[in-house]
């Protein structure tokens, strides 16, 4: 079966949504599939239970449909999965669910994407033929977790954050959350509420700030010089939060956004963890050496034994091992070459939209240059 469209979207999280949005806004056709049997399945399947957006709402929003009035200002995950079905419904946007890509490449010829992807309910072979390509198959796609010495014969229970739901389930038992990124600190802080003996492995400088000081800064960068801020930042971080050099959190040298600018990492917003890190309900650990059994050894040799770890180590982008002419815009990591502003669109019509590490904020903005981009090349390929 081979199937004609302007404009093929891989991928039915928010940025895909966000692409298929503003091309319907101005009456451009397109096809959107989805290897997932839903649309934005890392929040619908792959999210804990007390996830909230990190950042304010109006920093959130996907092109051309804002937050109910009555919305909170820390969207909560079953909030933020209503607005993304509203959304859907708006612009009657219809993702090809459970439509694997297998390959893509660009015909010089024909001047067109061609791509095989397979039906998974029929294992049938689809083909489908586009002159412009939107990659939105997330930085999210694949769990990542790191090669340690032993970690196959753990004798106890290894999940990925991906997977994790609630701390209910580990009451009493000894944990590991590896990882200090917004997902590691915050299901540190859920095992301990449930009374898990909770320790964390915090191997990498890390900004910690508040959720109020991160929105100000947020705000006042679009007036005033990033550094300018950020100095401004730490000092209200370290007036809340003290030195935490003590307890083994180190704060970078380059300013939480500076910081996010350049790399994409993000300052983890607390939502408690600190004060059980500084009462010793939650114990910080170095890095790991390697797993004897259900003994984890740490840096300096020190052993613990533990029932359960869970890895909140990322994900990974895993656009090129379906991509194979993508080189004008990824990078072998399946990431873009070039750098934020610059990084949504390769050549022959190829774009990428959500893989900036920028959130929600840097989707919109993608899909926004894509749609416009595809507008002005549009009349001219079909003229």
């Amino acid at each position: 079966m081979e199937v004609h469209t302007g404009v093929l979207i891989v991928g039915a999280g928010p940025a895909g949504l966000a692409t298929a949005a503003c091309l319907a806004q101005i009456n451009i056709s397109y096809v959107i599939v989805e290897r997932e049997d839903c649309s934005a399945s890392l929040w619908q399947n792959r999210a804990y239970d007390r996830l909230k957006l990190h950042l304010a709402k109006e920093f959130c929003e996907l092109p051309h449909m804002s937050y109910p009035a009555d919305a909170p200002t820390y969207i909560p995950k079953d909030q933020f999965m209503n607005y993304l079905e509203n959304y859907i419904e708006c612009f009657d946007i219809r993702p090809k669910f459970l439509t694997a890509i297998e390959s893509c490449s660009y015909d010089e010829g024909r001047k067109c994407w061609l791509s095989t992807a397979r039906d998974m309910t029929t294992c049938m072979v689809l083909r489908y033929t586009a002159r412009f390509l939107v990659v939105a198959s997330g930085e999210n796609s694949a769990e990542n977790i790191p090669i340690i010495p032993g970690l196959h014969g753990f004798a106890g229970e290894v999940i990925h954050s991906s997977r994790y739901k609630s701390g209910a389930s580990y009451s009493g038992k000894n944990v590991l959350t590896v990882g200090c990124g917004n997902s590691g600190m915050e299901i540190a802080y859920d095992l301990a509420s449930h009374g898990a003996n909770t320790s964390i492995v915090i191997h990498s400088p890390v900004h910690v700030v508040t959720k109020e000081i991160i929105r100000l800064g947020m705000t006042l960068v679009q007036e005033i010089p990033v550094n300018v801020v950020d100095d401004f930042l730490v000092r209200m971080s370290n007036f809340i939060f003290g030195d935490l050099s003590r307890y083994g959190i180190v704060r970078p040298r380059k300013g939480p956004l500076l910081l996010k600018a350049e790399t994409g990492r993000s300052a983890v917003i607390d939502v408690g963890t600190v004060d059980l890190i500084k009462n010793d309900t939650i114990n910080v650990l170095g890095d790991i050496s390697k797993i004897k059994g259900n003994l984890v050894e740490f840096e300096g040799k020190k052993e613990r034994a533990f029932d359960a770890i869970v890895f909140a180590t990322g994900y990974k982008s895993t656009a090129n091992t379906w991509l194979k002419n993508g080189e004008s815009m990824l990078n072998n990591d399946g990431l873009p070459n070039q750098e934020f502003p610059n990084h949504w669109k390769g050549a022959n019509g190829l774009y990428c939209a959500g893989l900036a590490k920028r959130g929600l904020a840097g989707i919109a903005m993608d899909a926004k240059n894509i749609a416009n981009d595809i507008l002005s090349n549009y009349n001219h390929v079909s003229g």
